[in-house]
């Protein structure tokens, strides 16, 4: 009696140690991801919260300064124009690329060939930007441009694209355009593909128009679609760096330099203490726009 005893302790003392095994067997195969997420994202987001609060240029010992960063950047007029700059540009591409991608999304939602089309509007988001940007420089140029020329032709003055400060972020921002709308109309592609066609059906039966489908059975069923290429359009343009400083180097008289241009002087220099709280405000800043686009859409989900 007492051997069969000893048996069945045995075999369920053996049956919670397979147990724990199953249970543990997940987080093994997770555990390479939570590594490398808390090696290469986790902690440089400490490591530079901590330095924004530090006088440091890369090597010595961190000097520690409390909120002077922050301070110096919140009372600079070179660090708001950057973020005006953004700002400006962020009005310029967003919402013209959420309008123009659900517009052609809607376009070639039944077109034929859409798989060519598809990559052909995808072609520039994959094509080096670098190589981009210099034909777009060759393009806008204000004496040899073939834009110019061809306002020229139709009796308009040439326009110094590159040289004014107006123009230059307006061709700053149609290259961002044409290198990102293809993405969001992919985007929007495979979201306009999960509304069921019975709807549009019985949209029709109860008699409405194109335009009544449109704004009251399209545009809600990819609120959600259009929330995210707001957030990565939001996240693109704050972090604009090899665009403007390709095409205008951030010129003319500073008009383009962009948030993550003015970033990128605090590393030239050195200054990575700045640098950091830098980055640190402008995640806040990405942050609260994104948010507040997000609840603007959302309320038109709910509406």
């Amino acid at each position: 009696m007492a051997a069969l005893t000893s048996v069945a302790t045995t075999r369920r003392s053996a049956r919670r140690v397979g147990r724990r095994r199953i249970k543990a067997t997940p987080y093994f195969f997770v555990a390479p991801f939570i590594l490398f997420f808390a090696a290469f994202s986790a902690y440089p987001v400490v490591f530079a919260l901590q330095l924004s609060f530090t006088n440091w240029h890369g090597a010595g010992e961190l000097k520690v300064i409390g909120l002077a960063n922050y301070q110096y950047l919140l009372t600079s007029p070179d660090f708001w124009q950057s973020m005006l700059t953004s700002g400006a540009l962020w009005l310029l591409v967003v919402p013209a690329q959420v309008l123009l991608a659900l517009v052609i999304a809607v376009a070639l939602r039944k077109a034929r060939f859409r798989g060519l089309f598809s990559a052909a509007l995808i072609a520039p988001f994959v094509t080096p930007l670098v190589a981009m940007a210099q034909v777009w420089i060759i393009l806008f140029d204000k004496d040899f441009g073939a834009v110019n020329h061809g306002l020229t032709s139709l009796g308009i003055p040439a326009i110094g694209w590159l040289t004014t400060g107006v123009w230059a972020k307006v061709t700053v921002a149609l290259l961002v355009l044409w290198r990102t709308t293809g993405y969001a109309v992919i985007l929007l592609m495979a979201g306009l593909s999960s509304i069921p066609s019975d709807v549009y059906e019985a949209a029709r039966i109860d008699g409405a128009g194109a335009w009544q489908q449109f704004w009251s059975i399209t545009v809600p069923l990819v609120t959600r679609t259009l929330s995210f290429i707001v957030v990565i359009g939001t996240l693109t343009v704050f972090q604009l760096f090899a665009e403007p400083y390709v095409v205008t180097g951030g010129g003319p008289f500073n008009e383009t330099r962009t948030a993550g241009l003015y970033l990128y002087k605090h590393i030239t220099n050195s200054d990575l203490g700045l640098g950091a709280a830098n980055s640190i405000l402008l995640v806040l800043m990405v942050l609260a726009l994104s948010v507040a686009s997000i609840r603007l859409l959302r309320s038109r989900e709910a509406a």
